[in-house]
């Protein structure tokens, strides 16, 4: 466990700052030919076959010519900057349904693709049906137009694929946790230690199905010299609104207004703009993420559309206990019977289509 009396910074790769990282291209993989073209044909077999995504197994779909980016991707996510961005996919000849068979396709290589939400989606749609605030009550991220504000997502591994992006706009934003917890330590030490403090998060506001009003998790965890971060300033405020939930103290404001400060330091994040086929893949633990606000051509067809993914990671990974949004699981069959025959979506072919009659703003 972490001795907060002799907190110390923690050291690169994992701790990065944007200015730097911009000048470099060593965190984009460029796909070779022989890799795109292995990508389309086992992807084409899997949206032919349409297994239940639930219980498709890996080996049923063997990659070879991309095992060793694969491994280099689990690399740098697992021991390294904690992210990277994929590129080369010729997703513009492709339909939505190919781009998302590919695309958990190699979900299931670097993890256990998870349920995102109560009704069991494991792909979901980033796609704008309203101009609302985020702010706003009600308000879904995956479902508006205006700016997010940094956080990590309840899995081991967040990702995203472009399909098609903004008209302007809809950048995505990386901020490295370790970086972040160098400068809170830099700036106001007193601080520090409130970090690996549990504090209550707003589970409603990430699934407004969620069985329980919150869930609490430090923001950091420091074990055995791995350094781990879950944190979201905005459902944390978010939670204030029930009363069972104790008031925020000053140091506890403070610190939160310490966080948002050094998030929009201009040195700080790496923002980076999706093209088609892009596919950026994420460790929560390691890096926060953000999205800018963006507007959307008037067409259907032609809206900013990402697809998401989270994985449960086979690592071992010393945290402290109730890490994260630990109130997540895996597959879970009896919640998966009482989805609504109508509702269920685990096919591919199914999964590949927005559903928006969930998190709508």
């Amino acid at each position: 466990m972490i001795d907060t009396a002799n907190l110390a910074p923690v050291p690169a790769p994992v701790a990065w700052r944007g200015d730097e990282m911009a000048k470099r291209q060593d965190w984009i993989y460029l796909l070779s030919a022989e890799e795109v073209a292995e990508l389309e044909t086992m992807g084409k077999r899997f949206l032919d076959d349409n297994p239940d995504l639930r219980t498709v197994s890996v080996s049923e779909y063997p990659l070879h010519a991309c095992a060793e980016g694969i491994r280099q991707w689990g690399e740098d996510m697992d021991r390294g900057r904690g992210f990277v961005l994929v590129r080369g996919l010729r997703t513009e000849h492709y339909s939505d349904a190919l781009s998302a068979s590919i695309f958990y396709l190699l979900g299931l290589h670097l993890g256990q693709p998870m349920r995102q939400n109560e009704v069991g989606d494991m792909v979901q749609h980033v796609l704008a049906t309203s101009d609302r605030k985020y702010d706003e009550p009600g308000a879904s991220s995956l479902r508006i137009r205006d700016g997010l504000t940094y956080h990590s997502d309840s899995s081991d591994v967040v990702s995203l694929m472009c399909l098609r992006p903004a008209k302007s706009g809809g950048a995505s934003s990386l901020v490295s946790a370790a970086t972040l917890y160098n400068e809170v330590l830099a700036r106001q030490p007193d601080l520090a230690p409130l970090l690996f403090e549990p504090w209550h998060n707003d589970w409603r506001k990430q699934d407004p199905d969620a069985p329980a009003n919150t869930y609490a998790t430090p923001m950091m965890s420091y074990v055995d010299g791995v350094f781990s971060a879950y944190i979201g300033v905005k459902i944390i405020q978010s939670a204030q609104r029930y009363p069972e939930v104790p008031r925020l103290t000053p140091g506890q404001l403070a610190l939160l207004d310490l966080l948002d400060e050094i998030c929009r330091d201009p040195d700080i994040p790496l923002h980076m703009d999706f093209r088609p086929g892009d596919m950026q893949w994420l460790l929560n633990y390691a890096a926060l993420h953000n999205r800018t606000g963006f507007d959307d051509f008037p067409e259907l067809q032609r809206r900013r559309h990402l697809l998401r993914l989270w994985l449960k990671r086979d690592m071992e990974r010393p945290m402290v206990p109730s890490f994260g949004r630990h109130v997540v699981q895996g597959r879970d069959e009896k919640r998966d019977k009482e989805v609504p025959l109508e509702k269920q979506k685990f096919r591919i072919t199914q999964a590949a289509i927005p559903r928006l009659d969930w998190g709508s703003a």
